[in-house]
């Protein structure tokens, strides 16, 4: 049935889109790596009738598969944004992996988080979609009211908070453990900074490093927090600097914000905005970089080190099988680093300090092992104190009311009552500009 049921999934459908964009062309897909049943020689007749061999059953035949069945997909920018990227070069491999046609997966792009969301949702139920995928926190409200209004189509969004309390059986919200994944990415900043300081570059407490952050929002406030703590975890003195750009994603006002955090003494740059302004920059000024969804040595061979990232693959697999086989998606999903959600893109041994691969290995294995945990209130304070208590906004409402205690057993515990970040505090060695 294994078999079989590979074949079905191998087999998918094959109708165009109407009035939407279609996924980007998909390289040609490899072959198979299972050779074909071979073919079992005829036998020679028994002597005697009664001896013959039963003649094989024929083969059962796969059922019949939807061939309307189409997925489509909403991104806030386009390939133009590494936020972005991210997310469409998942799309398509998965669209390879299972054999989706170019005309079945339906890219919708450069969509605003305004009612122009709504109506790119509504344009791709016209098209014939069966689920639908957004990307950016500000598409929320548009696809809930797209999921009101169609509830024969399953609605999924990224980094969205409402789900596991909106009742919509059509709707889902899915992220994933991307701080375990900065905190890695930390640690090489971390050991960056150790070499910086064993080569006289640097004087330990000038071990400061700059973050360009798009929004103050929880998902932004939890990354910088998990990726200083993971250079903290190897480098105590370290400090850092953020600067906001109000903007998801602005070439422009990213490298200026990079460019301000070098010339105030930031000797490492991190970021959580989408564009590779950052890089350009600490490779236009010799600073290392570390950034996000996408490896930038290509871009900044000198200065690049690592990215974490979120590989959206095990989703969208579980999404777009879920609903072709009629099952249920989870109403709020999060991937971990140990399924392979969590990533890191390769790291640059032309920047790296030495020993930096095996700093990581362990400290990925601790995560996994559930020895490890990034936010433990011992390793930071909050205004000098410890934290032993915090009241999070899980359950989101327009007031933002904090809800849910997150804190026991020593660590705060992040992302483990919804999928989107709560972490939202400014703790100690972290100066928000």
């Amino acid at each position: 049935m294994k078999r079989i049921l590979s074949l079905v999934l191998a087999a998918l459908l094959v109708f165009v889109m109407a009035g939407c964009t279609a996924a980007p062309e998909a390289t040609e897909a490899p072959e198979a790596t299972e050779a074909p049943a071979e073919e079992t020689p005829a036998e020679e007749p028994a002597e005697s009738p009664a001896e013959e061999t039963p003649a094989e059953e024929p083969a059962e035949e796969a059922p019949a598969v939807d061939p309307n069945f189409k997925v489509g997909f909403i991104f806030l920018h386009d390939e133009n944004s590494t936020y972005d990227k991210n997310f469409m070069d998942a799309a398509t491999a998965v669209q390879q992996a299972l054999g989706l046609t170019d005309e079945q997966v339906m890219f919708k792009t450069n969509i605003p988080e305004s009612n122009e969301c709504y109506e790119a949702a509504a344009e791709l139920v016209d098209a014939g979609c069966n689920v639908i995928f957004a990307d950016s926190f500000g598409h929320e409200d548009y696809i809930i009211q797209a999921a009101r209004e169609f509830p024969e189509v399953q609605f999924c969004h990224a980094s969205g908070t409402q789900a596991h309390t909106a009742g919509l059986a059509n709707f889902h919200n899915a992220f994933a453990d991307i701080y375990q994944g900065r905190y890695l990415a930390g640690i090489a900043a971390g050991m960056k900074l150790n070499e910086m300081i064993a080569d006289g570059t640097i004087t330990e407490d000038q071990a400061k490093m700059g973050y360009v952050g798009a929004f103050p929002y929880a998902e932004v406030k939890s990354g910088y927090t998990s990726f200083y703590l993971g250079a903290k975890s190897v480098c105590p003195s370290v400090t850092m600097d953020v600067k906001y750009t109000n903007s998801w994603f602005d070439i422009a006002k990213e490298k200026e914000a990079a460019i301000s955090l070098i010339n105030d003494g930031c000797v490492i740059i991190s970021q959580h905005a989408d564009s590779e302004g950052a890089p350009k920059a600490c490779e236009e000024n010799n600073v290392p970089n570390v950034a996000y969804n996408i490896s930038t040595i290509p871009i900044a061979p000198n200065t690049a080190l690592i990215s974490s990232a979120i590989s959206w693959e095990p989703y969208f697999t579980l999404m777009i099988e879920s609903v072709m086989n009629g099952e249920e998606i989870p109403a709020d999903y999060c991937a971990t680093i140990e399924e392979g959600g969590v990533i890191l893109t390769e790291l640059n041994s032309a920047c790296a300090a030495e020993g930096t691969q095996e700093a990581i290995d362990e400290a990925r294995e601790a995560l996994v092992a559930g020895t490890l945990h990034v936010f433990d209130t011992a390793n930071f304070t909050v205004g000098g104190e410890t934290l032993t208590s915090y009241m999070a906004d899980v359950d989101t409402d327009a007031d933002f009311t904090p809800d849910t205690e997150v804190v026991s057993d020593g660590y705060f515990h992040e992302s483990e009552y919804r999928s989107a970040p709560y972490f939202d505090l400014v703790i100690d060695g972290i100066t928000e500009k």
